[in-house]
């Protein structure tokens, strides 16, 4: 289980999770391509392309800053042309850009809801159909979006339909790629958390502070994204993965490492319910009431 000299190409790995599976895959020898906007120190956010550059490469890794738009259809191409010619080709797409605004109908202005939507949804297809003249040609090739389940239930869209929209989208993404690009060995899946993480999302978009406490690390989707793209592509693929399920499978017993407040009851993230069973010993707690009843 290694991904040495593999190539990764992760959109929005200047931080958080995206980060986290690039430091991840950096221990292992890996080369990641950074494709995110962050050029700039943000006002708010730490991090930026050059920043997870040094990090990947104090980790073990070789790293490629890209300065790149996922809305931005030409920006992608180009750099998934220049990540292939930088190291030889691309073993491994990421797709971890993601914009979150969980306003209901009535108050997203169009402006917002057209900004999740092309960079969540269109996004992924954009980044997508980039790397696969080159994931074509790699010898265990994956596609890993971060994105959920699809199992429909009507609160999930009921309570913050735009985004719900632009979240299922990417994982109508991973449906599809999965069954049009199965022939050419191309493992397409998709992972999401079981509880929240630790990331800028949670702190400004759910309201930080005990949210925050009440999350993982980072690294928890980190080593489970390792452990899928670990896997033969051609027999794992059209899958959607859920973290701690993956490492409970892989031998994992012991969870509290990852936990912000070890011995904490955790938030169960959206999108997931108590049909959905968690490990041994995990306690959650769901942020709809429904969620916990299914």
């Amino acid at each position: 289980m290694s991904l040495k000299g593999k190539t990764l190409f992760i959109t929005g790995a200047s931080r958080g999770i995206g980060l986290a599976i690039a430091l991840r895959a950096a221990r292992d020898g890996a080369n990641v391509a950074i494709a995110a906007k962050t050029a700039a120190p943000h006002p708010k956010l730490p991090g930026t392309i050059y920043t997870a550059a040094k990090e990947i490469e104090a980790a073990g890794g070789r790293a490629l800053p890209l300065v790149v738009d996922v809305r931005e259809e030409a920006t992608v191409v180009g750099a998934a042309e220049q990540c292939a010619s930088t190291f030889g080709g691309i073993d491994i797409l990421i797709n971890n850009a993601s914009a979150i605004n969980l306003s209901p109908t009535e108050q997203i202005d169009m402006k917002r809801y057209d900004l999740i939507q092309s960079i969540n949804t269109r996004g992924t297809f954009v980044a997508a159909r980039a790397c696969l003249p080159f994931l074509k040609r790699a010898a265990n090739p994956h596609i890993l979006t971060l994105s959920p389940p699809l199992r429909l239930q009507p609160h999930w869209f009921g309570t913050h339909l735009a985004y719900s929209l632009s979240k299922f989208g990417m994982s109508l993404c991973t449906l599809g790629l999965a069954a049009e690009f199965r022939s050419a060995g191309i493992g397409c899946n998709s992972l999401w958390p079981r509880t929240t993480v630790a990331t800028a999302a949670v702190e400004f978009a759910l309201g930080g502070g005990p949210m925050l406490e009440r999350s993982r690390k980072p690294a928890v989707m980190a080593d489970a994204a390792h452990v899928i793209l670990s896997r033969p592509a051609r027999e794992c693929t059209g899958q959607f993965f859920i973290d701690d399920a993956v490492l409970y499978e892989s031998g994992v017993r012991d969870f509290e490492p990852y936990s912000m407040v070890p011995g904490s009851t955790l938030y169960a993230d959206l999108f997931v319910d108590s049909s959905m069973p968690a490990p041994p010993g995990v306690k959650l707690q769901y942020l709809h009431p429904a969620d916990a009843q299914a």
